[in-house]
């Protein structure tokens, strides 16, 4: 088994990072697909967006844990955009929790407004995540496993 050199390593975090967000917007793709099919039933979309809503979730509270934490240590200077950053990770949280709370009432309807709601913010914070943090992210020295950083999706 071959040990990657430290910059190797260094740089799979921006890279690490750009691929979880592309996984979770091909899952938000497919709760998008099952929501407009006939053919799905309200508690099987339910199952899928409950799926996708964990992925998001665990993603941001890794990030928060552990991500955030590591680059305020090496850049103070982005604990304004960090700040940002975590907002958005409360209003995603929000708007999940008000999904979760329409769930129950089998409205086709109310789920995918929602679902709107919350991929209009997942899309405008990974953009300006990634605007923001590839460059860090790339010589960031974290010794963490990906996954409990990043999410398991």
């Amino acid at each position: 088994m071959t040990v990657p050199d430290e910059s190797e390593r260094l740089v799979a975090w921006g890279a690490e990072l750009r691929a979880v967000h592309a996984r979770l917007r091909a899952a938000l793709t497919v709760v998008r697909e099952a929501d407009g099919s006939d053919a799905v039933a309200t508690r099987d979309l339910l199952l899928v967006c409950h799926g996708f809503c964990v992925a998001l979730t665990q993603h941001h509270q890794g990030e928060d844990r552990q991500l955030f934490p590591a680059i305020a240590a090496a850049h103070p200077e982005l604990r304004d955009t960090l700040m940002r950053l975590q907002q958005d990770h409360s209003m995603i949280g929000a708007l999940i929790a008000s999904l979760d709370a329409v769930a129950g009432s089998d409205e086709h309807g109310s789920i995918s407004r929602h679902l709107d709601g919350i991929a209009a913010i997942m899309e405008s914070h990974f953009r300006y995540e990634e605007r923001s943090l590839i460059s860090v992210l790339d010589a960031l020295a974290l010794d963490a496993e990906p996954r409990e950083v990043l999410g398991s999706l």
